[in-house]
């Protein structure tokens, strides 16, 4: 998104998440491809599992903020994710991988955009029950992402190497 063009709520939370998502494609991007089956401890997500799961619950969280009846407690956790993320499971490869990072966010920001603000101020059920917006709760969406992220950072350096976001600060 430009510089400038933030011009609602709405805006800005979609700028947030497609930053989010894009870090999360450059971490994924700074690791060989043989690299996507590590996991730095037994009980631990591998790469692909840990991307997989960004994937398939940013599916689950636009799903459900798009949908005019969404509930996040409708169904348990493992249902939703059958639900909106079946093929996710099916990608194995660091270039599936990155190509579904990058349709899956254009295809949420495009309906997230669709639905409008005014659909995203509305109240929805989160997990623990209690009610919040939905705004509210893209924001938690896309600090999950983040948190994802930081774990992939992680398992940059447990490989030898050097972070993306840190290559990219570092390059000023």
């Amino acid at each position: 998104m430009a510089q400038g063009a933030r011009t609602t709520l709405l805006a800005e939370a979609l700028e947030a998440w497609e930053d989010a998502r894009q870090g999360v494609a450059a971490e994924l991007s700074n690791l060989p491809a043989r690299d996507v089956g590590f996991r730095p401890a037994v009980g631990a997500r591998s790469v692909a599992e840990l991307v997989r799961h960004i994937i398939e619950t940013g599916l689950m969280w636009c799903g459900e903020l798009t949908d005019p009846k969404g509930d996040f407690t409708r169904k348990n956790f493992p249902a939703f994710i059958r639900q909106y993320a079946a093929p996710v499971r099916r990608a194995r490869t660091k270039a599936e991988l990155l190509r579904l990072l990058k349709d899956t966010y254009k295809h949420g920001a495009r309906r997230i955009a669709e639905a409008g603000e005014i659909a995203m101020l509305q109240q929805i059920r989160r997990f623990d029950g209690a009610q919040g917006t939905r705004l509210t709760w893209m924001h938690h969406g896309v600090a999950h992402e983040e948190y994802h992220r930081a774990q992939l950072a992680l398992y940059a350096r447990l490989l030898g190497r050097t972070p993306a976001l840190t290559k990219l600060i570092e390059a000023g």
